[in-house]
């Protein structure tokens, strides 16, 4: 029987457990505004804009000093980037994040590699200085991070190994994260790609979350100051029957009821190249839903909040207020769904554009 060894004082835990809860606070969900130089060089093509860090760092400038979206933004996740750059006034994002109330995060994994033997399988390097690392950004203003691993569904995957690997690297990353004040959001992200059914990606679903679970178990982590940022439940792009939205929350709702302990403080879904639209309006389903939810249900978008904007701002300076306009409209839309309380109305820039990339990776 292991011994325990706490490694975190109450104080240590009260830090971590409130900067989880400011951050999902009702009515509250994240900005994901951390992708790569090169994730940003694809979403720059599409509206013909030249990917230079000016242009990066405009670009987020305009999301980050949107006003009246406080009540709606907890926390905003950066690229390593960005947490150095500054705003036009001469003062770093960071801080500028802060003033305006908003928890400052940090994507701290550098990238998706092949996990040998396997059908195309991966894990998700950068645990190496890791702990360094941490410490540098908490001194620089963060208090979250956020590590993504990816499984996909065929009928071969995800394998054991797949399984077993991801959820270790996520409990490691997570165990140092809260060692230095840092509460880590753990995203075991289950590709849309594929024509599997609604059945089975709740299935795999199950499985990679019990497991995920089961090692921060293993790995002491304090579950209180840790957030979920899954999939929804939903059928591969491929699959030729549509399921409705009612149907995606009650199975989104079940397999977390089934997997992720009370103790987890929210669950921050990622939207997984879903519209715009769609992803507001399965957040709200799930908010709608009549299962119990011990948890905050709410959102960390990235492409589902700045996709209407990134189309109005086309790369030119005139049309700032166009962008913002559009980002507001969506902070405030998902504001409303992770309270139930949205209304569908379709009406925004790239609104029901399909926002899916196939493979994605950052």
């Amino acid at each position: 029987m292991p011994h325990a060894y706490p490694f975190l004082t109450p104080e240590q835990k009260k830090e971590l457990s409130d900067i989880a809860l400011r951050i999902v606070a009702p009515g509250k969900g994240i900005l994901a505004a951390d992708e790569s130089t090169g994730s940003v060089a694809k979403r720059f093509q599409s509206i013909n804009a030249e990917n230079t860090e000016e242009n990066r760092r405009l670009f987020r400038q305009l999301l980050f000093t949107a006003e009246g979206v406080e009540p709606c933004i907890g926390g905003v996740i950066l690229f390593h980037e960005t947490m150095y750059q500054k705003s036009d006034a001469g003062k770093v994002f960071p801080e500028h994040l802060k003033d305006r109330g908003m928890v400052v995060g940090i994507k701290v994994d550098k990238g998706v590699v092949p996990l040998a033997g396997t059908n195309g399988e991966t894990t998700t390097q950068g645990l190496d200085g890791l702990y360094e690392r941490c410490a540098q950004y908490k001194k620089d203003g963060a208090d979250f991070a956020k590590w993504r691993c990816v499984l996909k569904i065929t009928p071969t995957t995800p394998s054991r190994l797949a399984i077993i690997e991801n959820a270790n690297v996520l409990a490691r990353y997570a165990s140092i994260c809260q060692m230095h004040g840092i509460v880590p959001i753990v995203e075991p992200e289950i590709l849309p790609d594929g024509d599997h059914d609604l059945k089975r990606c709740q299935y795999v679903t199950e499985k990679v979350l019990a497991a995920m679970y089961k090692a921060l178990s293993d790995h002491h982590v304090y579950l209180e100051g840790t957030l979920l940022k899954p999939n929804m439940v939903t059928a591969g792009h491929s699959c030729s029957h549509k399921y409705t939205n009612q149907e995606i929350a009650m199975a989104t709702v079940t397999a977390l009821r089934r997997t992720v302990p009370p103790a987890v403080p929210g669950i921050t879904f990622l939207s997984g190249g879903q519209s715009e639209e769609e992803a507001t309006i399965n957040l709200n389903a799930m908010n709608m839903c009549p299962l119990h939810r011990p948890w905050a249900v709410t959102f960390s978008y990235g492409r589902a909040l700045q996709a209407s904007a990134l189309k109005a701002w086309g790369g030119k300076k005139e049309n700032g207020k166009a962008c913002q306009d559009e980002f507001i409209k969506r902070a405030h839309a998902n504001s409303k769904a992770c309270v139930g309380k949205y209304v569908a109305t379709g009406a925004s820039a790239a609104g029901g554009d399909s926002l899916f990339v196939a493979n994605h990776a950052y």
